[in-house]
């Protein structure tokens, strides 16, 4: 029996049986059948299903929301937005879609015709995580259903009812029987599922320890896999930037959904001249969070999943505080914050040392680490000494300066006076630790199709 406990009040809200090898048998079976009809219905009428699909998400959003609050403890005041982003993505990848899978022509020859069609792949297999989880999802499957591929999820055993409520809405969307379905799987029918030859895609979110094992298991067979992963990512803030805005900016991109969050900001570089006003203007604004219970309004900070991830992430902080980097968040502050529960207080560690835990590891938690640099020299160095590469960022007036820096830093995303932000239309990428393959974008269909290359001579 797979349970769900809630970080809210440690009870268990959700119980499903994980899937036996018949049921993963059957739901693959009908998986692959289903498909070969799907990759024939064209795309406009794919593409009114997916809409049909958004419009029963969008009616159930309110019940979605407050779903999700009780499965991962995001506050109720925040949990909103998921629906709202969920919809955003779905919508631009179902715009861009006839685009995204046009034939390319490779140009005029005398008596031929020539081009390129991308195929669908077949079935893909979604393994999401909790963190974000409906925004996680969407990133694979909408764009895979749009594609002509059938999709199995695999939803985290944290948030099984987000897998559950897509199934709801592409039933009645009148998405055709077989082409989607849900999976509650433990480890090893996820295993199962990756070495079924009737699966065509792997799309992974997790932690690096599960992209190895995912990569592991899938590397038994020639199929692609797309792993999105870890990360530490960096920030600097220049001599030049507007600090108000950067201040905002930062805390809120560091402490969102209470730290975690993959392409969350952990390591925060700010150049000597503005680094005590930049440091003391955070102090005051993260120590106007409020933690506690996410459902009720007032907070702004909920708890960490799970009791074992916030104990990880206190032993995190101990260890940067012992290699020498300064606390300056009074705990007692936050008199919700208690050993032995997921309620942690947020923490800011000034001057933290290069080869601290806060800025070498990724800590899924409310927790940054400051550091003063000389120059944006020393600042591109230690961006780029990290094992990880998902997003990075820089606040500065000067656009030519922020088009340079992000020229030498190794990210999949670089940003100019914004973080912690997926747009749809570019491409969702990490490099390194980070990850492997891409989402969003025309691009992320690249992922989600093989090419076909047509060569006819038309007259002989």
């Amino acid at each position: 029996m797979m349970k769900t406990i809630s970080p809210v009040d440690g009870r268990v809200y959700v119980e499903r049986e994980a899937a036996t090898p018949t049921q993963i048998e059957t739901a693959l079976l009908r998986a692959h059948a289903a498909q070969q009809l799907w990759r024939t219905v064209p795309l406009p009428e794919r593409a009114a299903i997916i809409e049909r699909f958004c419009a029963a998400f969008e009616a159930r959003g309110a019940e979605i929301a407050a779903e999700l609050s009780w499965q991962m403890g995001r506050p109720s005041r925040y949990a909103p937005n998921e629906v709202r982003g969920m919809l955003e993505r779905a919508r631009h990848m179902t715009a861009i879609a006839g685009r995204a899978l046009t034939d390319i022509e490779a140009g005029p020859k005398p008596d031929f015709r020539r081009f390129v069609r991308r195929e669908p792949l077949g079935v893909v297999f979604v393994v999401a995580a909790w963190n974000y989880p409906y925004l996680i999802a969407v990133n694979s499957v909408v764009p895979a259903l749009l594609a002509g591929n059938a999709v199995v999820l695999k939803h985290s055993a944290q948030t099984p009812l987000c897998g559950e409520r897509y199934a709801e809405c592409f039933a009645a969307a009148g998405l055709p029987e077989g082409v989607f379905q849900v999976l509650h799987l433990e480890h090893a029918g996820t295993e199962r599922v990756i070495r079924d030859p009737r699966i065509d895609f792997v799309a992974f979110t997790g932690s690096v320890a599960g992209g190895h094992a995912v990569q592991r298991v899938a590397a038994e067979r020639f199929i692609g896999v797309g792993l999105e992963l870890g990360g530490c990512d960096p920030v600097y803030v220049r001599h030049d930037a507007d600090l108000p805005h950067a201040i905002e900016n930062i805390v809120d991109g560091a402490f969102f959904n209470s730290g975690q969050s993959c392409c969350g900001l952990q390591r925060i570089y700010v150049h000597e001249s503005v680094y005590e006003r930049f440091a003391a203007g955070c102090t005051e604004l993260v120590e106007q969070y409020r933690l506690g219970d996410p459902l009720d309004a007032d907070t702004t900070l909920g708890p960490l999943v799970r009791t074992n991830a916030a104990d990880a992430v206190r032993a995190q902080l101990r260890a940067s505080t012992e290699a020498g980097a300064r606390p300056v968040i009074d705990e007692r502050a936050f008199p919700a914050s208690k050993p032995g529960t997921p309620y942690l207080a947020p923490q800011l560690l000034l001057d933290a040392p290069a080869d601290s835990v806060v800025m070498r590891e990724e800590i899924f938690g409310p927790v940054a680490g400051i550091m003063k640099v000389h120059s944006d020299d020393q600042a591109v160095q230690l961006m780029n000494d990290s094992a990880f590469g998902l997003t990075a960022a820089v606040w500065t007036r000067d656009e030519a300066a922020a088009l340079a820096l992000g020229a030498r830093v190794q990210t999949g995303t670089w940003f100019m006076n914004r973080c912690d932000y997926l747009d749809p239309a570019l491409a969702w990428v990490g490099v390194k630790d980070s990850g492997r393959g891409c989402t969003l974008s025309v691009v992320g269909y690249e992922h989600l199709t093989r090419p076909k290359s047509f060569h006819l001579r038309v007259k002989t």
